[in-house]
Formats: structure tokens, C-alpha cells, sequence
């Protein structure tokens, strides 16, 4: 299913059709931080679009940038730092490859579904990240397992008619990428005093990443039961 060609060039036309996109959630009556993100990623994809850039390539930059991001922590020292950067720069590019498909009218269901899985396997990426740089095996799992299933029940929920308003909770993707954006800067900057503070800094982010899971976890299974009950 894809919409019609040509760049939408109109802020008010590209809004309408994101809040018809992503279950009614309109970037013009957002929060004002929120609203201006939204504003800065639509010029941004429109410039993109005008010059022929795809979504798709979009999605696999942010993906190449995320499998970097082991490799570089894996250096160590202050080079998580690096690594950080990356994961930052990876979320802005998993906002803009869907602005860029609203802009251009190339919203496929393929894309849809395709983004959704280099999403799961760039948070994987980071959190091997942490791993590497000395966080508990067994804390990482559990992590990315409930990552996974707070994504599989907002798929299963959405598919039965969840609305994509009831559907938020505080553990959305883009507190995921701040959590591991700032806990990777945060484990270069201790690693330049040593390996264990470096460890103890990432043991913290991905802490504090598994707690928001699990009330972002309860939130949407509520809404679930609300909305579909």
C-alpha cells in the first residue's frame, strides 16, 4: 500500500497524514518541545526527498551506524564516548527515514514492518555495547527480552485495534536511545579512570533502562486491557 508520488512540501498536509499514519497521534497539538522536533524532522526529510534520498537508505545508515556501535566501545578506554554519538545519531536518522516516507508519499506496509526490525536489531546492538564494556550478561538479557516484548505486545495490541495514543508509555524508543545514548558517553568518560567505573556506569544505564521496561511494560499492558477488554 503505498501513497501517491511527489515531496509534500506543506507542514499542516505532512501532519494530517502522520496523524492518519500513527493511530491519531497529532504532531501539532504535541507538547512544544515535541511539536518542535517534529517541525525540525519534517524540513529535514523534505530537504532529503527533494534530492532523491529513500527511506530505505535512511533506515540502513541509522542500522550501519547502530552495528558499529559495539565494535567501537569495544575499544574502551573513552571511545564509548564515540559509541554513544552513534547510538545518538541513529535515533535522529530512525525519526527522519519515516518522515522522509511521509514527505515523499513512499509509506509502504513493507517499510513499516522492515523499520521495525532494524529497530530490534540496533537496540540490540547496543546493548551488546554494554555488555562488552563490562555489564552483567544476564542484566543485558533480561533487558533486551523485555525491550522485545514491550514491542511484540504494542504489535499484537495494535493489530487488534489498539489506538496509537493508548498506546505510549515511558519506555518508548526514544527514551531508549536517550538511556543508551547518554549511558555509553557516560561509561567513555569513566573508562578513562578505569575499567571497573566503567562497568559500574554502564551496570547503571542499563539499570535504569530495564526499570523503564518494566513500567513501560505495565503501562501499555493496562492500556491494553482498557482499550481491548
Amino acid at each position: 500500500m503505498v501513497a501517491g508520488g511527489g515531496v509534500q512540501t506543506d507542514w499542516v498536509g505532512y501532519a494530517t497524514r502522520w496523524k492518519a499514519l500513527h493511530g491519531g497521534y497529532d504532531p501539532q497539538a504535541a507538547a512544544f518541545p515535541v511539536r518542535g522536533w517534529f517541525y525540525l524532522t519534517y524540513h529535514s526529510a523534505r530537504g532529503l526527498a527533494r534530492v532523491g534520498v529513500s527511506p530505505a537508505t535512511v533506515t540502513v545508515v541509522g542500522l550501519v551506524c547502530c552495528l558499529f556501535v559495539p565494535a567501537v566501545a569495544a575499544q574502551h578506554g573513552r571511545w564509548p564516548v564515540v559509541a554513544g554519538g552513534l547510538v545518538a545519531l541513529a535515533g535522529v536518522l530512525d525519526s527522519l527515514d519515516g518522515a522522509v516516507a511521509v514527505v515523499a508519499r513512499r509509506v509502504t506496509r513493507f517499510g513499516y514492518v522492515y523499520d521495525a526490525v532494524l529497530d530490534r536489531l540496533g537496540e540490540t546492538a547496543w546493548l551488546v555495547a554494554f555488555w562488552l564494556a563490562g555489564v552483567p550478561g544476564w542484566l543485558v538479557a533480561l533487558t533486551a527480552c523485555l525491550a522485545l516484548l514491550h514491542e511484540y505486545l504494542r504489535a499484537r495490541a495494535t493489530a487488534a485495534g489498539l489506538s496509537g495514543h493508548a498506546g505510549t508509555s515511558l519506555a518508548e524508543r526514544p527514551v531508549r536511545v536517550l538511556v543508551s545514548a547518554l549511558g555509553l558517553a557516560l561509561v567513555g568518560v569513566s573508562g578513562g579512570l578505569s575499567d571497573t567505573l566503567a562497568a559500574g556506569a554502564g551496570t547503571v544505564a542499563v539499570s535504569i533502562w530495564l526499570l523503564l521496561g518494566v513500567v513501560g511494560f505495565i503501562q501499555l499492558f493496562a492500556a491494553v486491557g482498557r482499550d481491548l477488554g
